[in-house]
């Protein structure tokens, strides 16, 4: 991790390289993609706040990551699932030496199973498994004894194995009758780029975030955000799922058989679109996110 002093690097250069590995934490952390985008933000936000007022940091790369994770265990503490954070005993325990694809299993895990986790077992795992810090760097990260992590770093690896060996979860249920109805409907328009006949879908408040880079609200703010999607051609909408949540998947016509490149959340009030979330310019957010593409009764993995 970097050591340059705070006031001598770009601040601006640095969250923006650093974003999709902070959020590959808080996600993993959160169990969500989308909520670890949250998360993320109000950490940014934080940082951005704190940079004004603290002393020169000289690890500046762990100090984003200490602030990342203070704000997952706040965000677990609001949804009322923290749990204890510190063992009662510290055992003096040698940290696992893992091969290669013991190692490349861990990091694909997937986010619901960290989820099963204790935040200790699961903080110290994602850092260390599938962020690659040092032991130092994880106990300063979480603010831990060297033999606390070691213990926590032991115990996570083992329960993760045990529970590699347990069946695959039972698929998510498909989308509703209505989701499927208005998704393929803003779908169809999309991709026939009849931009026209999505504006008059959209609320006269309606809102839009353009994740990392803008938000805008209103309808014609928002009008110009769908004429930039008439200017290119690197996308193609399908209606699906994103963590069991009602999505729009956008793939990349150039690439038969590809992955989801980024998606589309929206939301509707009163028969009208109200707010629209893109994660074209976070395309980081779609990494470890369960997606799949509606397919009626027969729901399949799009990844």
């Amino acid at each position: 991790m970097a050591s340059d002093p705070l006031t001598t690097i770009d601040i601006e250069a640095l969250l923006a390289r650093m974003r999709p590995k902070l959020h590959r934490y808080c996600a993993r952390m959160v169990g969500s993609v989308i909520d670890g985008e949250d998360v993320l933000q109000d950490a940014l936000i934080k940082a951005m706040e704190a940079l004004r007022s603290v002393t020169p940091v000289v690890n500046t790369e762990g100090w984003l990551f200490r602030v990342a994770h203070n704000t997952a265990l706040d965000f677990l503490r609001r949804r009322n699932r923290q749990e204890a954070l510190h063992s009662a005993e510290e055992v003096e325990m040698i940290a696992d030496q893992l091969d290669d694809v013991e190692s490349r299993q861990i990091a694909a895990t997937g986010l619901r199973t960290f989820m099963r986790l204790p935040v200790a077992q699961r903080s110290s795992v994602i850092l260390m498994d599938v962020l690659g810090c040092s032991l130092a760097e994880v106990c300063d990260i979480m603010d831990f004894s060297l033999p606390a992590v070691k213990a926590a770093l032991h115990r996570g690896r083992t329960q993760l194995r045990e529970f590699a060996g347990e069946p695959d979860d039972v698929p998510q249920p498909g989308l509703s009758d209505a989701d499927r109805t208005r998704l393929n409907a803003y779908v169809g328009h999309f991709n026939a780029r009849d931009f026209d006949a999505i504006r008059a879908m959209i609320a006269d408040d309606v809102r839009l975030e353009l994740v990392n880079r803008t938000r805008l609200k209103g309808k014609a703010e928002v009008s110009n955000y769908f004429g930039n999607y008439s200017k290119v051609s690197d996308w193609h909408l399908v209606t699906g799922q994103v963590e069991g949540r009602p999505a729009i998947l956008v793939f990349d016509p150039n690439e038969p058989g590809g992955r989801a490149k980024y998606f589309m959340l929206l939301d509707w009030s009163a028969g009208k679109l109200a707010t629209i979330r893109d994660f074209r310019h976070a395309a980081y957010v779609v990494d470890g996110a369960e997606c799949v593409v509606d397919r009626g009764l027969d729901e399949r993995s799009s990844g």
